[in-house]
């Protein structure tokens, strides 16, 4: 009897973690940096990299380079609803990075590097372009090149590019770039 209740306990748990689980789609720039980022916010269970937005099928990074396939390096990210909500998630995006620059983010340039987030439903989509909308009313940027798309497919990035940040502590590009494009986020970040 003991054992069933324990399991009966147990499954209950797992059930309940799992629909506080909740995933969201957000491109700004160098996937390692979006990912590090992401990576270091309070609820977030993991942050993936990889390519959205494009018409490529199973693209390369060598294809993203390109800036021919459409897609936009992108960050899956895994959350815990129950301790951040979709709302901050979308602080933690418009708080990371410079939405006011076309097709750029720091040294990066072209439509992989573009400001979007891509909804997987429509809930998303309404809290989306009311944040945008927000900010614009406060004045928060002066012009906002952010997209707001449907998600339709995302592709994992090579394996090498998982948690970049963190395997390749002095990696030029993580110290020159991911590393101060973090510190500064974590600097200013406040949890609504």
């Amino acid at each position: 009897m003991i054992r069933i209740f324990s399991l009966s306990i147990f499954l209950c748990i797992i059930f309940s973690l799992h629909s506080q689980r909740e995933t969201a789609y957000f491109a700004s720039g160098c996937f390692w940096c979006v990912e590090a980022i992401f990576e270091s916010i309070d609820g977030v269970i993991d942050a993936q990299s990889g390519y959205s937005g494009g018409t490529t099928i199973n693209p390369t990074y060598k294809q993203i380079c390109s800036g021919s396939t459409g897609h936009a390096e992108t960050v899956k990210v895994t959350f815990r609803s129950d301790k951040v909500t979709y709302s901050e998630m979308l602080s933690v995006f418009f708080d990371s990075h410079d939405p006011t620059t076309l097709n750029r983010q720091g040294p990066d340039v072209g439509t992989q590097y573009r400001s979007a987030i891509f909804c997987l439903d429509e809930r998303q989509r309404i809290l989306a372009q009311q944040f945008v909308e927000d900010l614009k009313s406060q004045n928060t940027f002066k012009t906002i090149t952010t997209t707001i798309e449907t998600m339709t497919k995302f592709y994992p990035a090579e394996k090498y590019h998982q948690d970049f940040v963190e395997n390749n502590p002095y990696h030029p590009y993580v110290v020159s770039v991911s590393k101060p494009r973090r510190l500064k986020f974590l600097q200013k970040f406040k949890k609504p």
